[in-house]
């Protein structure tokens, strides 16, 4: 089987861009029975590029070795599948619910040298739902027309898709870009046709804010219970950064501290636009109790992107609130005072501004990372060196060990000038733009589209300090209900909403 997967780099390139565009067409092809056709295709041929790149892995050697038990399993689960999308087929609401709470949870996995978080929980999810999805379809007549794509978005998003699989035939690291394709852009595509398709209420969305709000909680007091034994359950390397530095670093059920920072920085953002609205003074106490318990476990995740980011997500939820121009003026301020205390006080943040290398240990690194990315893209201005390249040739280039080389800038705008170059520099520039003014159209009477708003900006803000941007399902999830919000659900005055909003 090892043979039978050691797929050709043409056949490997080939069957990234095929995949690539099976996802555009779920949700662009002109007739639903073309778009279930598509969705079935995708479905079979993603796991296929997925487990021939993780065949070798160590995880997967008791299947290797046993292909009798990988058989049973593959048997078993398809059965599982065939049983919950029979399910998804009868309440497909309940594919929103299942999504949100499969979200968080990842499976490292080890690949080409790297390890990669897979989201497994949520690829049996979308599984599901694309079979259901495609059922559904086939069921009508051959020729139905389906629904155009409302607006530029959806088009530009999955555009984006297609590009990035096209820029990974001539990448440095081929293998890089078909993990990122087959492991999160193509499955979070089908994720986003599937829950513009959902029939959302405001009811399903406080269902999913409150699985969001107990999970987050949940993984806090896991977070509470490594800081206090002193002991983490995942990530070798934040355990042995525990070991030299004055802090300790908790990352809960997630494999990095930031990445479960910025979950609970979400959760956040969600909780405190409920607790703005509200009209009610319980469900404001009962509010700020959560984002008080939720601030302690961000704390203890020492991630200063996800602290800017939240504090970036409070501001827009304050600016829909009351007045923008009191809001901005206040974080005009707010800003100004820290720059000012930064220069006037280095050694208070330990920072020697006239030292480029203490700028550098003081970012964790990223002065050099964005440095590099930057001379990457000077070199390739037009088309980057391809998709997934950037660890590849910031290695080469800047003759870095393997340890002080990471898979991204951890500036999403320095990464997609390095690997895609000005074509995809543009293209993710208007995907953020076009998103955002989506977004905030009729934010200021809607409590429910103000926090999406609100938690969009956050995590875009997030990827300019870390990374991942489209290999976060949060951002899918975050554009797919924008998109379907507005088409789905009669506009309420906000006064009511805010009720609603708060008393979940």
């Amino acid at each position: 089987m090892g043979t039978a997967f050691a797929l050709a780099p043409l056949a490997r390139g080939t069957g990234v861009v095929a995949v690539a565009l099976l996802a555009a067409l779920v949700a662009l092809a002109p007739t639903v029975r073309a778009r279930a056709l598509a969705m079935l295709a995708a479905l079979a041929l993603t796991p296929v590029l997925l487990v021939a790149e993780i065949w070798e892995s160590p995880q997967l050697r008791p299947l290797r070795d046993r292909p009798v038990l990988a058989l049973t399993l593959v048997v078993g689960g398809l059965l599982a599948l065939a049983a919950l999308a029979a399910v998804l087929d009868r309440r497909p609401a309940l594919l929103a619910l299942l999504a949100t709470a499969a979200i968080p949870f990842r499976i490292p996995i080890a690949a080409g040298g790297t390890t990669s978080n897979l989201l497994v929980p949520l690829y049996l999810v979308v599984a599901a739902g694309g079979l259901a999805f495609a059922a559904r379809r086939l069921r009508r007549p051959a020729h139905e027309r389906a629904p155009a794509a409302d607006g530029v978005l959806e088009p530009l998003l999955l555009g984006a898709v297609v590009l990035y699989a096209l820029q990974a035939t001539y990448s440095t690291d081929l293998g890089r870009a078909l993990q990122n394709v087959v492991f999160f852009y193509v499955p979070f595509a089908l994720l986003l046709a599937l829950l513009r398709e959902v029939p959302w209420t405001r009811r399903l969305v406080l269902g999913c804010f409150g699985v969001l709000v107990v999970l987050a909680l949940v993984f806090v007091a896991i977070g509470y219970v490594e800081y206090g034994s002193r002991e983490l359950l995942l990530n070798p390397k934040v355990i042995n950064a525990n070991e030299f530095e004055p802090y300790f670093r908790v990352n809960s059920l997630f494999f990095d501290p930031n990445i479960y920072g910025r979950f609970l920085m979400i959760a956040m953002v969600a909780l405190a636009a409920a607790m703005i609205w509200a009209t009610r003074r319980r469900d404001v106490l009962l509010a700020t109790a959560a984002l008080a318990v939720l601030w302690g476990g961000l704390v203890l995740s020492f991630s200063q992107s996800s602290f800017g980011a939240l504090l970036v997500g409070l501001a827009v939820l304050a600016a829909l609130r009351w007045n923008p121009r009191m809001v901005l003026g206040l974080a005009g301020a707010g800003l100004a005072i820290g720059v000012a205390f930064v220069i006037a006080f280095p050694g208070a943040v330990r920072l020697d501004l006239a030292s480029s290398t203490s700028v550098d240990k003081a970012t964790s690194g990223r002065v050099n990372l964005i440095e590099g990315g930057l001379q990457l893209f000077g070199d390739r201005p037009v088309w980057g060196w391809g998709a997934g390249a950037f660890a590849h040739e910031f290695r080469a280039q800047r003759k870095a060990s393997t340890e002080r080389a990471v898979s991204a800038s951890h500036t999403i705008p320095v990464t997609v000038a390095a690997e895609q170059g000005a074509i995809g520099l543009l293209v993710y520039l208007a995907l953020v733009i076009v998103a955002l003014v989506r977004l905030l159209r009729g934010a200021r009477g809607d409590v429910v589209r103000a926090a999406f708003a609100a938690a969009f900006a956050a995590l875009v803000f997030h990827t300019l300090l870390y990374a991942a941007f489209l290999e976060d399902p949060l951002a899918w999830a975050l554009l797919a209900v924008g998109l379907a919000w507005p088409a789905t659900v009669a506009a309420a005055p906000a006064e009511r909403v805010a009720v609603a909003a708060a008393g979940s």
